[in-house]
């Protein structure tokens, strides 16, 4: 199924050559398509469709060629707080700079 919009000039850059390093580490471990397609639970014209970066083609089915190539791994790290300084800095930015202790209202121990 075709996306409804054509993804920014960089995306496709990045699918592309996600896709590229997916051809070549298959290709480093000697695995035909059908091989993987078939762990994958895919088919060979949708691992074509990967390995040239079709953004086209779920990111449930990159995440489980990557599995069937053993590099998952790698996917659960791109979002990762450690590897986000932006996200990192703009949080630390929100953090207030003094903090107050309120006093207790409760009973007094006058008695």
């Amino acid at each position: 199924m075709p996306t409804p919009h054509s993804p920014p000039a960089s995306v496709r850059r990045a699918l592309r050559k996600l896709g590229s390093d997916i051809h070549d580490a298959r290709r480093r471990r000697k695995l035909p398509m059908a091989v993987v397609a078939e762990r994958a639970f895919t088919s060979r014209s949708t691992l074509q469709r990967i390995e040239a970066g079709d953004a086209g083609v779920s990111i449930g089915i990159y995440a489980t060629v990557l599995q069937a190539l053993g590099l998952l791994d790698g996917l659960g790290q791109i979002a990762d707080i450690s590897h986000d300084s932006v996200g990192q800095a703009l949080a630390s930015a929100a953090l207030p700079k003094h903090i107050h202790l309120k006093r207790s209202t409760g009973p007094s121990r006058d008695g």
